[in-house]
């Protein structure tokens, strides 16, 4: 069964300066010291574009994972969708849409995942991978907005 959720993160920072934040290698590394997240092939730092790679090592639960996202869609500085080509996940998508508001801008996360392994995926995804995958975000989306 398919995961999904939404997260709004409300900026004073222009969208285009939020959107170039959001598809920064370097920001999410910095974002994701405690996982000990690491950049290891494909786009390693900077901005990664359209149709370019980037494979992520961390340790989450303990356990050390990889998985490798492909920037499947962009429309700068509207929005941008990655998704896993290979990792933990049977299937693991991310869109990331940004709005202009008076004050700054909004940027809406929307996740949708399917764990594998069956029945005992589907009872992971209900006790802990929803929650946990939604603080990530939500504490990503905190981490982009902060002061600079």
């Amino acid at each position: 069964m398919t995961v999904r959720f939404v997260c709004r993160t409300e900026s004073a920072l222009p969208r285009e300066r939020l959107f170039d934040l959001a598809r920064s290698v370097d920001v999410h590394l910095e974002s994701q010291q405690r996982a000990g997240e690491r950049a290891v092939a494909g786009v390693t730092t900077g901005l990664i574009g359209q149709g370019q790679e980037v494979t992520w090592q961390a340790r989450h639960f303990g356990v050390p994972l990889r998985m490798t996202s492909r920037i499947t869609a962009l429309d700068f500085p509207a929005s941008f969708t990655d998704e896993q080509v290979k990792g933990p996940f049977k299937s693991f998508r991310h869109v990331h849409e940004f709005e202009a508001t008076a004050t700054g801008s909004i940027m809406t996360d929307s996740v949708e995942f399917t764990a594998p392994f069956g029945p005992a995926g589907r009872l992971a995804e209900k006790l802990v991978l929803r929650r946990y995958l939604e603080r990530l975000i939500v504490d990503r989306g905190t981490f982009l907005v902060r002061p600079q």
